[in-house]
């Protein structure tokens, strides 16, 4: 009996069985899926390390963009760019009929967390430029490794199926997923799987604890004057985001816990001697679900027009970003899971483990050695009430179409999240291996999804069934908001220069550790033995 004719009686028992642990691809082709992942583990640490180098935050991802399009078309897919409006975004598909599976991660840095990599002390690759202090450098090169070695294998064996790639451009402004939805980039697919770094192997269902986020920007005018020779001729619009930072914090005490709120002034005048016309303040308002961040969010707007009439001016608002709340499927975070656990955690080398250890110690963290075995699935009755503050905009993704997130192990545990010390092992071995083994694990499950109906079905039965039977889909984003895609272009035209003699020479060097001339081994040796 041909390999053809196996996944025809495999699909055709699975058909009649009414469990979702059954519902799972032939274990002989998911294992040729992870042995085409081994096959690009080179290729893994590549793409990780030349991203890590771009560094490029949100909506200025030009180079990182146009590196992973690239690499797509190089291997077959059809890719379209600038998707939804937003220059650095795009699509790539392959296949036809089947199931369709779309792949995403994302792929922005942060601004100000410049980092060497492979060394436990806070150091900068260029001074005050972004960096990659939240892993997303190697998301998407898990994405592609999985989305080439489940190609193969879906060739192969002549299996109906098809992958779209997207990066998730932005999301540390939350600023396109909301827009990717709006223009329907999902709207004939399937299933959804997501990927984002971590510092364990595992996944999980149901609320996430992720709160639902809108980004705003609220800008205030007034009237200039001479401050100090006719103060009184002018309508300070300084004075309005004031006095509404101050009128939200008192406000704040009378809020739900479950809110969080935070504000930057984006604009605060020109000069001390003008009363400025023109001031602005950037808000993130997060709430639990959808109806209570309509709410924040309504309180928020009232402020700002109590800050306006208190100072003589008059306030605009500009939406930048919205966010869901985050909510795994079930299903598809079952068979998720039980192929992360048939992938393990990586072999870590005594090196990685003390590269680990020398990057707590030495910045005052928890020590804990990197993971010798996967996280247990994550379900409400393991997390309880737990709400972990933060957003993530593949909530949108996951109110629109079947999703799950996984978790891979490619960062070191106690790092401290968009900051120096989450950097500093993203382009070495820790990165890599986590990369590696959390592409086994998605290629896996693709072959799952396109091999058995049963799963896709129960995934979209139990969205609809479970997931949207109390809340549906509200996103706080109008007709006329578009992205903004204009946000930390200055700061790239300023940076870009003197970043790009740091990018990665991969014909050049074996590794971006290489090219940098850091040795990787010497870095933990030196806080090998140190207590924590």
């Amino acid at each position: 009996m041909n390999r053809r004719t196996l996944i025809a009686v495999a699909l055709a028992a699975t058909a009649m069985v009414p469990t979702m642990a059954q519902a799972a691809a032939d274990p002989a082709i998911k294992q040729e899926a992870a042995a085409a992942v081994e096959a690009q583990r080179k290729q893994i640490q590549v793409m990780v390390d030349e991203i890590y180098s771009f560094a490029e935050p949100g909506f200025q991802e030009v180079r990182t963009s146009e590196y992973l399009a690239g690499i797509l078309e190089k291997n077959g897919f059809k890719v379209v760019r600038g998707v939804a409006g937003v220059p650095t975004a795009f699509t790539a598909t392959w296949g036809t009929g089947g199931p369709k599976i779309a792949l995403g991660s994302d792929i922005d840095g942060l601004l100000g967390v410049s980092q060497v990599p492979g060394v436990a002390d806070v150091k900068p690759l260029t001074e005050g430029a972004p960096g990659h202090g939240e892993g997303h450098n190697s998301g998407m090169p898990l994405m592609v490794a999985a989305a080439l070695a489940a190609k193969q294998v879906i060739t192969k064996h002549g299996i109906p199926g098809r992958l779209m790639l997207w990066p998730g451009v932005a999301e540390e402004l939350l600023a396109t997923k909301a827009y990717y939805v709006r223009a329907g980039m999902f709207k004939d697919v399937d299933a959804s799987i997501f990927a984002h770094v971590n510092t364990g192997f595992g996944t999980g269902w149901g609320d996430l604890g992720l709160t639902g986020m809108i980004s705003v920007e609220y800008e205030y005018k007034g009237k200039t004057a001479h401050s100090a020779g006719m103060p009184w001729e002018g309508r300070s619009a300084l004075d309005g985001v004031e006095l509404m930072d101050v009128m939200w914090n008192f406000r704040r005490e009378h809020l739900p816990l479950t809110q969080r709120s935070h504000d930057v002034i984006t604009n605060g005048g020109g000069q001390p001697n003008v009363v400025p016309d023109k001031a602005s303040s950037w808000y993130y308002f997060r709430e639990k679900d959808f109806s209570s961040l309509r709410g924040l969010y309504d309180t928020g707007n009232q402020v700002a027009e109590a800050a306006a009439l208190a100072s003589g001016t008059t306030v605009s608002r500009k939406v930048l970003g919205f966010a869901a709340p985050n909510y795994g499927n079930k299903p598809l975070a079952e068979a998720l899971y039980a192929n992360i656990e048939t992938v393990g955690v990586p072999q870590w080398s005594a090196a990685d483990q003390a590269f680990a250890k020398a990057v707590q110690t030495k910045n005052h963290l928890k020590v804990a050695p990197l993971p010798d075995k996967v996280t247990p699935l994550s379900t409400p009755d393991t997390r309880g009430d737990a709400s972990f503050g933060g957003s993530d905009d593949i909530g949108d993704v996951m109110w629109t179409v079947p999703t799950v997130t996984i978790g891979y192990p490619a960062n070191v545990p106690n790092v401290i999240f968009h900051h120096a010390t989450a950097a500093m092992a993203m382009a070495t071995p820790i990165a890599h291996k986590g990369t590696v083994v959390g592409a086994k694990a998605v290629a896996m499950t693709i072959l799952d999804l396109v091999t058995t109906p049963q799963l896709v079905t129960e995934a979209k039965t139990w969205m609809r069934d479970v997931q949207l039977k109390d809340q549906k889909y509200d996103p706080l984003i109008a007709a006329t908001d578009m992205p903004a895609i204009d946000r930390n272009a200055r700061t790239m035209e300023q940076m870009r220069p003197s970043m790009q003699p740091q990018y990665y020479d991969a014909k050049k060097y074996d590794t971006y550790l290489q090219q940098l001339g850091i040795d990787y081994e010497a870095s933990g040796r030196e806080t090998s033995g140190a207590g924590s």
